[in-house]
């Protein structure tokens, strides 16, 4: 089968190949052909060594398809059935699980040390246990979660991770109020996702602040108040909030330098919350006495802070009343042999997301 691979970490362009094949299946898991993929940039930083990740690769996590066989022992899931990838599934039997953080539990994180590729050269991973851009995929059952007919596979792959993660840093974990302000820094697909969960939120002021201004444009569309450069965001935060700082601000890029900034930017005992995903040596730092005086919250947001499970149905449900514009979020389409092309669209701020359409 086809899919596009990383044969080293550092390299910035994917091979397509058509001699993959995915391996692992048996009980307790499923086998799924992959209908559509988000690009995210998470795949980008895995490919460039940020995120932890062996290699070779097959990127990809933001994915949806079908079922097209079912293990032994698995329960509702059958050939046919069309069902959105989760990257992050839970096992419901770990500290976290049973505290109902279920979106802490690392036993999908282990399915990352474990092959489900190969080749005649040898053993590929797939990203984050998963690998979506493959034509197949075998994943544990906890992967697959069923969706409504009504949801095109490409709303499904976004809702998968992108959209779930934006949606949810606003919606659970800083529970942004209505009435107040908010900064949102870094206008990818998740930004933007983040932006439509504050207005969804009932947010007052919504600045959207990133270099690119094709991104600054989109972000009005999807209901920011205002979008500025970074360069002009200490004149935002003057105008909007007469020099206090912002209620909630968000950094969805995942480098200290805009966590710095966007701590520097909330108000004293506002919401500084951590959205991107950065590197292990990249540190974050703020002096003892500015963290007790200020009192400012805190708050990573890892993939939107809640049960991905209820998260995937409230998007579904915001999206299907028109509450939120997802189709709007997929900017490029291409095909699996166009990767490269989607990958130098994400690096360049060109796209919010690119489908590939499998």
């Amino acid at each position: 089968m086809r899919a596009a691979v990383l044969h080293e970490i550092g390299q910035d362009k994917l091979d397509v190949v058509d001699d993959m094949e995915a391996t692992g299946f048996g009980p307790g898991k499923v086998r799924l052909r992959v209908r559509a993929t988000g690009l995210c940039h998470s795949d980008l930083s895995a490919m460039s060594g940020v995120l932890p990740q062996p290699a070779p690769f097959v990127p990809g996590h933001e994915g949806a398809g079908e079922v097209i066989d079912v293990g032994d022992g698995v329960a509702g899931l059958k050939q046919g059935d069309r069902v959105l990838m989760c990257w992050l599934p839970a096992c419901g039997q770990c500290p976290s699980c049973k505290r109902g953080q279920t979106h802490l539990c690392l036993a999908g994180f282990m399915n990352a040390g474990t092959p489900n590729f190969k080749r005649a050269g040898g053993d590929v991973f797939g990203f984050a246990g998963t690998g979506t851009f493959a034509e197949e995929v075998v994943v544990a059952a906890g992967c697959a979660v069923p969706i409504p007919d009504d949801v095109p596979y490409e709303i499904a792959a976004l809702i998968g991770c992108g959209v779930t993660t934006g949606l949810g840093a606003a919606i659970n974990t800083a529970k942004v109020e209505a009435g107040s302000s908010v900064a949102v820094i870094g206008c990818g697909g998740v930004g933007i996702s983040t932006i439509q969960g504050a207005r969804v939120q009932g947010a007052a002021q919504i600045v959207a602040v990133d270099p690119v201004a094709s991104r600054r444009e989109a972000a009005i569309g999807f209901g920011a108040t205002e979008a500025v450069s970074p360069e002009e965001f200490a004149d935002a935060k003057q105008r909007v909030t007469a020099g206090e700082g912002f209620d909630y601000v968000f950094e969805v890029v995942g480098r200290s330098a805009t966590a710095r900034t966007a701590y520097e930017n909330t108000r004293r005992g506002g919401t500084l919350c951590v959205v991107g995903a950065g590197a292990m040596d990249d540190f974050f730092q703020v002096n003892m006495f500015e963290l007790f005086f200020d009192e400012k919250r805190i708050l990573p947001s890892m993939y939107g802070g809640g049960d991905v499970l209820r998260s995937y149905e409230r998007a579904i449900a915001l999206w299907r009343a028109g509450r939120i514009d997802l189709e709007s979020l997929i900017t490029h389409r291409v095909q699996l042999a166009g990767i490269n092309e989607a990958l130098d669209q994400m690096r360049s701020g060109e796209a919010l997301r690119t489908c590939i359409e499998i």
